[in-house]
C-alpha cells in the first residue's frame, strides 16, 4: 500500500539510481529509431545548480523525456565548460588560503597541474546536482571542453581558419581586467552606475596666446595619451579651429582639431578630447583621421609613459613634463587627482559638474575595465555570420519565439571582429610558435611548427609558442560536434549533427548560439548545428524582480527539492515557461504545484485501497457507461493538447492542459462520480469503473512524466504497470477509440457543470456546507430531466442538494439562479441566509474592490509612473488591475443571482 503521505525524498535518489544504471538514459547509434539530439549548454565546471540552470534543464529534460517516450533514440549531449577565468580564479583563491605561492611564483605548468587536481576533485559537483534535478543526461557520454578529443578539435579549427585568412592577429583596443591581467568578451562586462564628475578641461589652440578649446571628461587621466581633439563637421562654433593644433596640457604635444561626425555638439562643450588607445570610439575616431594611438596605462592600470615621453615638453604655464614624470607608476585614480589639482593651479580647470554615468565592470575582477590597446588573435566573424544570416533568413534555423530573429539580424549584419585571445594560464593554448624574427607559425603540434620553420629558414631555430589562451566560448562553439568525436567522422557525428533544438537564455544568443552557428555551418559541410532555437527568459521572484543576492531573493533550487521535491519544482517551471515571457517564480507557487503532485499521490492510493489495479486486458472501446467513456474521451483530448503543446514549445500549454484534467476532470470529478460505483456491491459496472480509472492513471502517469518524473515512476513502478524503473521507456500515450463519446461527454459535461455553478451559488451567498437544499429547474428540457434523474445520488452528495424538481408556476420567493444550457436553475434560499444582509455585504465588497481598481488605474494612468517604476512594479499593478476587475465581475453575477 502507498504510504499515506508523499514523502518524495524515499525515493528520488532510488529512482533515480535506478534509471541510470539500467541505461535508460543511454542513445544507441544502432537503433533505427529517428534520433532526436539536445546539446547541454556546458555549465561553468565551477558551477554550483542555480535557478537559470533548473529552468534551462527541466525544459531540456522535459522534451527529452517526451520524445525519448515517442520512441525517438534521444541523445542529451552532457557536459562541462573549462571557464577560464572562473577556474584559475577559484584556484588562486584555493593557492591563498592554503598559504601556497600564486601562479607566478609556480611557473604555468605546475600550475595547470594545481587546476587539473581541482577539477579532478571539485568539478563535478554541478553534475551531482543535475541528477537531483532529474536530468536524464547520457552520462556515459560527458565531454569537458578540455578533454583530449575537444582539445583536438579546438586545435584543428584555429588552424584551419588561420590558414583561410579566417583568424588573424591584429593590434586593436579590448575590454582589459587590470585585476586579472587579460582581455575579458562583451558578456563579462556588466555597466554600473556611478557617481562622478565631469571635468571642462581647457587646450590652448598652438600659436594663440589667451585663446582655447574647452573639452568636457569624465577621465582626465587618459588625456596624456590625447592625439586629437573633434568638433562636429557642422558645429559653426569651431569651424575656424578644424585643421588647427592645440596643445594637450601637462604633455606639451601638440595635437590637430578634426572634424568629424562622432562629437555630439548637444554634449558637453561640443568638443571631444580623442584618446584612440584608451576609448573604443576615440579609436575609431583616431583610424579615421591617422592619428597616434600611444597606451598610457600598463596592464594593472597604471601611469606608463614609455609611449609617450619622447613628446614631453615644457610649455609655460601649460606642460609640465616633470610633473608627469612624476606620475608614472602610479594608479590611474591616484594620477587622475593629482592631474585635477595640478590642471587647476595652472588654471586650465574650467569648472567641475557632478556627473553619474554608466561604468564597465570586470563581472569576476570587479573593477573598473580598461579599453586598452593590444595585439590580440581575431576571428573574422564577418565572413562567418553570411551563412548564418542565411539560415534563419530561409527557415533552415528558426528562433522560438520568433521575435529574437530581430535581435540576432541586428548584431550578426554589424557583427565586429571577434577577440579569441585570452591572457590567461588555463584554457586552450594558442597553437601559434615566434621564430626570434617575428614570424609566426600556426600549426596543430610544435613538431609541425618546428617542419615550417625548417622549410622557411633552411635550419633549425628557436620558436617560443605564444602564452595566451583561446577565449571559452571558442570551444564551446564547436560543441554541437567536437562533442560526437570530430574531427574524426564518427558514427555519432553522422548521427546526431546537427541537433533538434537548442534550449537556452536570450542573454547569450551573442555569445553562444551565434558562434555555435558560424563553426558548425563553417565545418560541418553547411550543415546548421540545430534546427530550432527555443529562447527562454528569465527567472524572477513573483514579483517579477531580478534575483540578485542583495536584495536577498535569490531561490536555491536544491532548497526548493528539498523541501517540496524535485516534481514540484519542475512542473512549477514547466507552467510558468511561456513564450517571451520570463519566469515569476516563488516559494509559494512552488508550494502550489506540491499540492498538485500530492493530489495525484493521493488518488492513486485511494484507487489501490479500492482495488483498483493495472489490466493490460481491458478494452477501453468495449467502456458502455456514459461515465467511463467521458474519462476516457477527456484523456484523449488532453493528450492531444499536451502533444501539440510540446511540439510548439508551449510547456506553459502542456502543464496547463494536464493539471487540468488530473486536477479537475479526473481526481475532483471522475473519482467523486466513481465513488458510490467503487463502495457499492461487485459486478459488471465496478469492473468497467475500475478498467477505465485504471487505464487512465497510466494514461497520467506516461503523460506527466516528461515533467514530473519521480512520483510518476514511484507509481508506475508500484502498482505494476511495467518494471521497475519502466515508465521513462514506455510509449507516449495516444488516442483510444471511445464509443458514443460525443454523447457522454455531454451528459457529464452538463452534470459538471450544474454541480459547479451550485457550489458557486451556495459559496456567494455564503450558505454553511451543512445546510441542504432542494434544486429547481425551470426550462428543463426532458433530456436535461432525465440526466438529472440519472445523476441524482451524484448531484445530491457533490452540491449539497436534498432533490430535484422541474419548476411549476411562478418561482418561490427568495432564490439565486443560474443558467445551464437551456435551464435555469434555481436555489432555494428564503430563510436559509439574510437576503438584506447578503446584498450589503457583497455591495460593501465590490466598493471595496472598486476602491482599489480607481487606486491601480490612477496609478497606470500617470505617465511618470509608468516611465519611472521599475518594469516590475508596472506590471503587478497591471495584474492587480486585472484581478480587482474579475472580482467585480464575480460579486456582480453574485448580486445579480440575489436580485433575480
Amino acid at each position: 500500500m502507498l504510504d499515506k503521505t508523499l514523502n518524495p525524498g524515499a525515493f528520488e535518489t532510488r529512482l533515480y539510481e535506478g534509471w541510470e544504471r539500467s541505461g535508460a538514459f543511454a542513445a544507441d547509434p544502432a537503433s533505427n529509431a529517428v534520433p532526436f539530439t539536445i546539446m547541454i549548454p556546458p555549465p561553468n565546471v565551477t558551477g554550483s545548480l542555480h535557478i537559470g540552470h533548473a529552468l534551462t534543464m527541466t525544459i531540456q529534460d522535459t522534451l527529452v523525456r517526451w520524445r525519448r517516450m515517442q520512441g525517438r533514440d534521444a541523445l542529451w549531449q552532457p557536459g562541462t565548460d573549462h571557464a577560464g577565468i572562473a577556474t584559475q580564479m577559484v584556484v588562486e583563491r584555493l593557492l591563498a588560503a592554503e598559504g601556497k605561492p600564486d601562479r607566478r611564483a609556480m611557473g604555468r605548468q605546475v600550475f595547470t597541474d594545481r587546476v587539473w587536481q581541482w577539477k579532478a576533485e571539485s568539478g563535478g559537483t554541478i553534475t551531482q546536482q543535475l541528477r537531483r534535478l532529474g536530468a536524464s543526461l547520457d552520462w556515459p557520454r560527458e565531454r569537458f571542453t578540455m578533454d583530449e578529443g575537444l582539445s583536438v578539435a579546438v586545435r584543428e579549427v584555429f588552424v584551419t581558419l588561420h590558414k583561410q585568412g579566417l583568424i588573424y592577429r591584429d593590434r586593436r583596443l579590448v575590454n582589459w581586467d587590470p585585476k586579472l591581467l587579460t582581455a575579458i568578451s562583451d558578456l563579462e562586462v556588466e555597466s554600473r552606475e556611478m557617481k562622478g564628475s565631469l571635468w571642462y578641461l581647457r587646450y590652448p589652440v598652438e600659436g594663440k596666446p589667451g585663446e582655447f578649446i574647452t573639452v568636457a571628461t569624465t577621465r582626465p587621466e587618459t588625456m596624456l595619451g590625447d592625439t586629437a581633439v573633434a568638433v562636429h563637421p557642422e558645429d559653426a562654433r569651431f569651424a575656424a579651429l578644424v585643421g588647427k593644433r592645440v596643445i594637450v596640457p601637462l604633455v606639451g604635444r601638440a595635437i590637430p582639431v578634426v572634424a568629424d561626425e562622432y562629437s555630439d555638439p548637444e554634449k558637453g562643450t561640443g568638443a571631444v578630447k580623442i584618446t584612440p588607445a584608451h576609448d573604443f570610439n576615440d579609436f575609431e575616431v583616431g583610424r579615421r583621421h591617422g592619428v597616434a594611438m600611444p597606451t598610457v596605462l600598463d596592464p594593472e592600470a597604471r601611469v606608463s609613459l614609455d609611449e609617450i615621453a619622447a613628446d614631453l615638453r615644457a610649455v609655460e604655464g601649460v606642460a609640465d613634463p616633470d610633473f608627469v614624470r612624476g606620475l608614472a607608476g602610479q594608479d590611474r585614480f591616484v594620477a587622475r587627482k593629482a592631474i585635477v589639482a595640478r590642471l587647476e593651479e595652472l588654471g586650465l580647470l574650467e569648472k567641475v559638474e557632478p556627473h553619474s554615468n554608466q561604468v564597465p565592470h570586470g563581472d569576476r575582477g570587479g573593477v573598473p575595465i580598461e579599453p586598452r590597446l593590444t595585439w590580440q588573435w581575431y576571428c573574422d566573424a564577418g565572413t562567418l555570420a553570411k551563412p548564418c544570416i542565411e539560415a534563419v533568413e530561409t527557415g533552415r534555423m528558426r528562433f522560438v519565439p520568433k521575435q529574437w530573429e530581430n535581435t540576432f539580424f541586428a548584431w550578426m549584419r554589424d557583427i565586429q571582429p571577434w577577440c579569441v585571445s585570452r591572457q590567461l594560464w588555463w584554457g586552450h593554448q594558442i597553437p601559434a610558435w615566434y621564430a626570434p624574427d617575428g614570424t609566426i607559425f600556426v600549426e596543430r603540434t610544435e613538431d609541425e611548427a618546428r617542419a615550417a620553420a625548417r622549410a622557411k629558414f633552411g635550419a633549425e631555430v628557436a620558436l617560443e609558442r605564444d602564452p595566451d589562451v583561446l577565449d571559452t566560448w571558442f570551444s564551446s562553439a564547436l560543441w554541437p560536434f567536437s562533442t560526437l568525436g570530430w574531427p574524426e567522422r564518427t558514427a555519432e557525428v553522422a548521427r546526431y549533427y546537427p541537433g533538434d533544438v537548442l534550449v537556452t537564455g536570450f542573454d547569450i544568443i551573442f555569445f553562444w548560439v551565434a558562434r555555435m552557428m558560424m563553426m558548425g555551418q563553417h565545418f560541418m559541410d553547411g550543415q546548421v548545428p540545430f534546427r530550432d532555437i527555443y529562447i527562454h527568459g528569465l527567472v524572477r521572484d513573483e514579483k517579477g524582480q531580478k534575483m540578485s543576492k542583495s536584495k536577498g531573493n535569490v531561490m536555491d533550487p536544491l532548497e526548493l527539492i528539498d523541501a517540496y521535491g524535485a516534481d514540484a519544482l519542475r512542473f512549477t517551471i514547466c507552467a510558468l515557461t511561456g513564450p517571451g515571457r520570463d519566469v515569476k517564480l516563488g516559494r509559494k507557487r512552488v508550494e502550489d504545484h506540491r499540492s498538485f503532485v500530492t493530489k495525484i499521490w493521493n488518488a492513486s492510493r485511494f484507487l489501490e485501497m479500492n482495488g483498483v489495479a493495472p489490466n493490460a486486458t481491458w478494452d477501453p472501446a468495449s467502456a458502455t457507461s456514459p461515465l467511463a467513456r467521458w474519462i476516457l474521451d477527456a484523456a484523449n483530448r488532453a493528450v492531444a493538447e499536451a502533444t501539440t503543446a510540446l511540439e510548439a514549445y508551449r510547456f506553459d500549454d502542456y502543464a496547463s492542459a494536464c493539471y487540468r484534467f488530473v486536477w479537475n476532470s479526473y481526481c475532483d470529478w471522475f473519482i467523486e462520480f466513481a465513488k458510490p460505483v467503487l463502495n457499492g456491491p461487485d459486478g459488471a459496472e465496478k469492473d468497467e469503473v475500475k478498467g477505465a480509472a485504471q487505464h487512465v492513471l497510466g494514461t497520467i502517469l506516461r503523460l506527466l512524466h516528461p515533467a514530473i518524473p519521480f512520483v510518476t515512476e514511484e507509481l508506475w513502478d508500484h502498482f505494476g504497470y511495467g518494471p521497475d524503473y519502466s515508465l521513462i521507456r514506455a510509449p507516449w500515450p495516444e488516442a483510444v477509440a471511445v464509443a458514443e463519446a460525443e454523447a457522454a461527454r455531454e451528459e457529464l459535461d452538463w452534470v459538471v457543470k450544474l454541480v459547479s455553478e451550485v457550489r458557486t451559488m451556495r459559496a456567494e451567498m455564503n450558505v454553511a456546507p451543512s445546510i441542504t437544499t432542494p434544486l429547481l429547474l425551470r426550462d428543463a428540457t426532458p433530456e436535461s430531466l432525465a440526466r438529472a434523474a440519472r445523476w441524482i445520488e451524484a448531484i445530491r452528495r457533490l452540491g449539497r442538494v436534498t432533490e430535484i424538481a422541474p419548476l411549476q408556476g411562478d418561482p418561490p420567493k427568495g432564490v439565486a439562479q443560474v443558467v445551464v444550457g437551456e435551464t435555469t436553475v434555481m436555489l432555494p434560499l428564503e430563510g436559509v441566509i439574510d437576503f438584506a444582509a447578503e446584498r450589503t455585504r457583497l455591495a460593501k465588497a465590490r466598493g471595496a474592490a472598486e476602491g482599489e481598481i480607481r487606486k491601480v488605474q490612477a496609478k497606470l494612468g500617470n505617465p511618470d509612473f509608468v516611465a519611472r517604476a521599475k518594469e516590475e512594479v508596472v506590471e503587478e499593478n497591471r495584474e492587480r488591475l486585472v484581478a480587482f476587475q474579475a472580482e467585480i465581475a464575480r460579486l456582480d453575477a453574485a448580486l445579480a443571482r440575489i436580485s433575480a
